[in-house]
């Protein structure tokens, strides 16, 4: 009991890349000020240029706000079109290799950024390591389903575009781990995304993906179809990261063009303006479901480390929400979970 009250009474540190993204440092800041609100015990790095950052920084310690935040230095940033490869040899004080540099050496327990996901899931790769058993780290995005306030987790949504069986595999071991600790399901349903729900549909990679998942211990519900993704069938469902990238993007897309399609319709005559008044608040929650700001971000499961991807056009409250996300990693042990799954 001595233990478990030192554990949860331990200051949880999260480096913040304040450089990455479209809204940076301004929405990056604020989400980290804002977030002291949400959490005790929590210190964070601010990993930036220094100059730039502290003058930003300083607009809220006028309001004699209570918040733990250091900056360090990082005077390069790595930009979306350049290498990651190259960018991890030839901007080592960018803010993102600071910034894991942090984790690596344990002075942070988790590393956010809104920068670029290639050079962040390489930079991870290559300073973190991969758990042991783990083959490939992989991308895991929440969406929402027609189901009140339940998600599913999509995975991979980006990081691997071409994955072997075995690799799906442990995407929905980890995947379970998530659902399971941090969002509280009991044995959480595991779907495969597939061309049908008959277990002989698809490619050679998930025909054999569907066969290591029926003989796993997993709460496996069979294959699921792209139209079913948001109904609620499954808690998990997984995929190669080429095809779980299109549906993430598939989805935005859908979601705001058919807000904006809406918004036209109703605007034709005053009977459907009065009409859209009386179904706004409907209109406003089911936009606010689909809105990433109110996630957080994406984390990277796999690594030997807590590290979390955010939209790159992200404001404060994304910031703050993954900031969130990191904390309760830490104190779910979700990496140590993770080591347990099978290779």
């Amino acid at each position: 009991m001595a233990e478990e009250n030192k554990k949860e009474n331990k200051k949880i540190i999260i480096a913040v890349d304040a450089m990455g993204g479209d809204r940076a440092p301004d929405e990056i800041i604020k989400g980290c000020v804002e977030v002291f609100g949400l959490c005790d015990n929590l210190k964070i790095f601010l990993v930036g240029k220094e100059e730039i950052v502290a003058r930003k920084l300083d607009e809220y310690k006028s309001r004699e706000l209570n918040f733990d935040i250091e900056i360090i230095d990082a005077q390069e940033v790595i930009l979306n079109n350049e290498s990651p490869t190259w960018a991890i040899k030839n901007k080592k004080e960018s803010s993102i290799v600071k910034g894991l540099n942090l984790v690596k050496e344990e002075e942070a327990d988790g590393f956010v950024s809104a920068g670029s996901t290639g050079a962040l899931l390489s930079c991870s790769t290559i300073l973190l390591k991969r758990l042991p058993g783990i083959s490939r780290p992989v991308l895991a995005t929440l969406l929402p389903t027609i189901n009140k306030n339940k998600f599913v987790m999509l995975l991979d949504s980006g990081a691997n575009v071409d994955c072997k069986a075995i690799y799906l595999e442990q995407f929905a071991h980890m995947g379970y781990v998530y659902m399971k600790n941090i969002m509280k399901i009991n044995n959480p349903r595991v779907g495969l995304i597939n061309v049908g729900t008959e277990n002989l549909k698809g490619n050679i990679v998930t025909k054999e993906a569907y066969e290591l998942l029926s003989n796993s211990d997993l709460n496996f519900i069979g294959n699921v179809e792209a139209r079913d993704i948001l109904s609620g069938i499954a808690d998990v469902l997984v995929c190669d990261g080429f095809v779980g990238n299109i549906i993430l993007k598939n989805i935005e897309g859908m979601a705001k063009n058919i807000f904006g399609m809406l918004k036209n319709d109703i605007k034709k005559n005053i009977f459907r303006k009065l009409g859209g008044l009386l179904v706004k608040p409907a209109f406003v929650n089911l936009k606010k479901k689909f809105d990433y700001n109110e996630i957080g971000g994406a984390p990277f499961l796999g690594l030997n480390a807590i590290v979390v991807k955010i939209h790159g056009a992200s404001d404060y409250r994304a910031v703050k929400n993954a900031i969130m996300q990191c904390v309760s990693f830490v104190k779910n042990d979700l990496k140590e979970k993770i080591k347990l799954v099978k290779a």
